[in-house]
């Protein structure tokens, strides 16, 4: 199949879409995937199973089954439905109250508005949890109510019912995995057997309307958990039916060390680094045998699904372990950087550092950092302003480039072509360039005449990327348009979290090889009753 380049721009554009991060606020990328699914709907569910494969961002994999199981197109909703079977609970429950719809009161507490300020002048100072309760009159003071709406307000499909009640019934089948599920995901479970209405097996009923669970069930052992006042016998019971973490840590008494030995048999790896600040705070580490559990855990972590590389690091920057952990911590963040895939072409990255390009420079360290950590071939790193400063690494650690790169702050006028003259002078030959940038230039040489330059006298025709800030023009993109270069551009709306995403859209040799490889990507099939 041969793709017109009007085809492949708009595929591209979809792709860019998928690098917002928008944090558990489904309202936001619905008309995104809305729009995105009306443009071509069959691309749209080709990107939704290699993004349910490959993709890191859970509201957009939630968005997609929203879209997919509500579309009128042939195929979707099959292929919607068999990617809801794959979703833990919480983001199912996410998925039917955001079709369903949800209204809630809030109760806000406003200040009181002092008698000699005037309304007009007055600017209440809101006490409340979470979303911004929206706009509030002057007068308005002490506790008011407000009501809060999400999603769409739509009945739920009767296929999207039926492929529920196939979910809940598979996990009713499976005692220790309902069990598993109703100790970590209660109100959701409810929540879909109330709103569908559909009937609890004894079980079900038993544990989540009953409140009766069977003896000798993970339910019934939290029950005596939660009356346990010695720590060995918490512990005990901790490993006994075992409690997950996130349940466990709101009923400990004390955290001995068999305590958080427990704990810590209990945690997932992503949890470990998550909770590295508390293990350490509750004298996790001054125990040999609870900090070896902590290391194998961060041991496994290097090759667990669901860990990020971005919260490794994070971890490195807040939480003040030892040498040995931090080298553990490195470890996890490089090894989940490399399994986003490798990069097999040269490769330029371009940092703008000039006046006001503070969040260049930030996203522009961990890009850098990620770009290192998967490139098989030269990476060559510049930070610029009106003059280009070498970045080098003492190592190919993904820790040794964030080294390498701190230190770097925004100051001077912008020329993004001074970047491509030093890569020219050097005969530093690159098959792809990508420049973080606002795409403001106001100095000499100029972006797309040094490009033309080093084309010539280098024998190369190096792809270009834009990866644009916030507030970013579109200067260059139509200056390498108007000059018959081609150029992509990602829009970075979202916060390091998401900056994974960009790591498999640059690692394939050529844009339109990686449109391909989803146009061709297999569709999940529905599982069987």
């Amino acid at each position: 199949m041969t793709m017109s380049k009007t085809e492949a721009d708009l595929r591209l554009s979809m792709l860019n879409s998928l690098l917002t991060c928008p944090h558990r606020k489904l309202g936001l990328v619905h008309p995104l995937h809305a729009e995105l699914v009306k443009q071509d709907p069959r691309f749209y569910v080709r990107l939704a199973a290699w993004y349910a494969d490959h993709g890191d961002v859970r509201d957009h994999k939630e968005m997609f089954v929203v879209t997919l199981a509500l579309s009128d197109f042939p195929g979707h909703r099959d292929t919607g439905l068999a990617l809801l079977r794959d979703l833990p609970p919480y983001q199912v429950g996410r998925v039917i109250d955001f079709i369903h719809g949800r209204k809630e009161d809030v109760a806000i507490e406003v200040d009181k508005k002092p008698d000699d300020v005037p309304d007009a002048a007055f600017r209440p100072k809101v006490q409340r949890k979470g979303k911004k309760p929206g706009k509030l009159k002057a007068s308005q003071s002490g506790t008011v109510t407000l009501t809060d709406t999400f999603g769409l307000f739509r009945n739920v499909p009767r296929s999207l019912k039926t492929e529920v009640t196939r979910y809940l019934r598979e996990r009713e089948a499976d005692a220790d995995w309902f069990d598993s599920t109703a100790l970590t995901a209660r109100k959701t479970l409810k929540r879909l057997y109330a709103l569908l209405h559909v009937k609890p097996g004894p079980r079900a009923q038993a544990v989540l309307f009953d409140e009766e669970p069977p003896a000798g069930s993970k339910l019934a052992g939290l029950k005596e958990l939660a009356k346990a006042e010695a720590p060995d016998e918490q512990a005990k019971l901790i490993t006994a039916f075992d409690v997950p973490f996130r349940v466990a840590i709101g009923l400990v008494k004390a955290a001995s060390p068999k305590v958080l030995k427990a704990l810590v048999g209990r945690m997932s790896p992503q949890e470990v680094i998550n909770s590295l600040d508390m293990l350490r705070k509750r004298g996790a580490f001054e125990d040999a045998g609870v900090k070896a559990l902590i290391e194998q855990k961060l041991e496994s972590a290097k090759t667990a699904s669901r860990v990020s590389a971005f919260k490794a690091e994070k971890a490195l920057e807040s939480v003040p372990v030892s040498a040995d952990v931090r080298k553990k911590l490195e470890g996890v963040a490089d090894a989940q950087v490399k399994a986003r895939g490798r990069i097999a072409r040269p490769t330029a990255l371009l940092i703008d550092k000039s006046g006001s390009m503070s969040q260049a420079i930030e996203i522009g360290k961990r890009l850098g950092a990620l770009l290192a950590a998967v490139a098989d071939k030269d990476l060559f790193v510049y930070a610029f302003d009106s003059i280009a400063y070498p970045v080098e690494a003492a190592g190919p650690e993904l820790a040794a480039w964030e080294r390498a790169l701190t230190g770097i702050t925004a100051g001077g006028s912008t020329s993004v072509g001074v970047g491509v003259e030093q890569l020219r002078r050097k005969k530093q030959y690159v098959e792809q360039i990508v420049v973080v940038t606002d795409e403001g230039e106001n100095a000499e040489p100029r972006f797309v005449p040094a490009l033309r330059k080093y084309r010539e006298e280098l024998k190369a025709d190096p792809a270009v990327c834009f990866v644009k800030v916030v507030g970013a023009t579109t200067q260059l993109e139509d200056e390498c348009k108007a000059a018959g270069i081609a150029a992509d551009a990602y829009q970075f709306n979202g916060d390091y979290y998401a900056l994974p995403n960009l790591v498999p859209l640059l690692a394939r040799p050529s844009k339109l090889e990686l449109l391909q490889e989803i146009l061709e990507y297999p569709l999940p099939a529905r599982r069987a009753e």
